[in-house]
């Protein structure tokens, strides 16, 4: 059974940088679709980053420039880089691996 274990939430200036990690229980070589979604309080979920197949990164208008999707195959894991971070970036955190998703992960962002 695939498992998800997500990693690296916490509470953040405004300004400050968080680094998520999610790591795989099996091997992510051949997973075509890796990314990460967020969800605020009385928002929808909604895709923040991705990798697709040929390694091309796919973001959010909102986080481009300053968030960093990124992909260890030797690790099984991804990682979202987050620099520059804002209040609005304030979600629970979500990554997908393929179909599978991970637990979640509170990012908060004060002023």
């Amino acid at each position: 059974q695939v498992q998800l274990v997500e990693s690296g939430g916490g509470l953040v200036q405004a300004g400050g940088s968080l680094r998520l990690s999610c790591a795989n229980s099996g091997s992510i070589f051949s997973i075509n679709l890796l990314a990460w979604y967020r969800q605020a309080p009385g928002k929808q979920r909604e895709l923040v980053a991705a990798i697709i197949s040929g390694g091309q990164t796919n973001y959010a208008d909102s986080v481009r420039g300053r968030f960093t999707i990124s992909r260890d195959n030797t690790k099984n894991t991804i990682a979202l880089q987050m620099n520059s971070l804002k209040p609005e970036d304030t979600a629970i955190y979500y990554c997908r691996i393929g179909v599978h998703w991970g637990q979640g992960t509170q990012v908060t962002v004060s002023s």
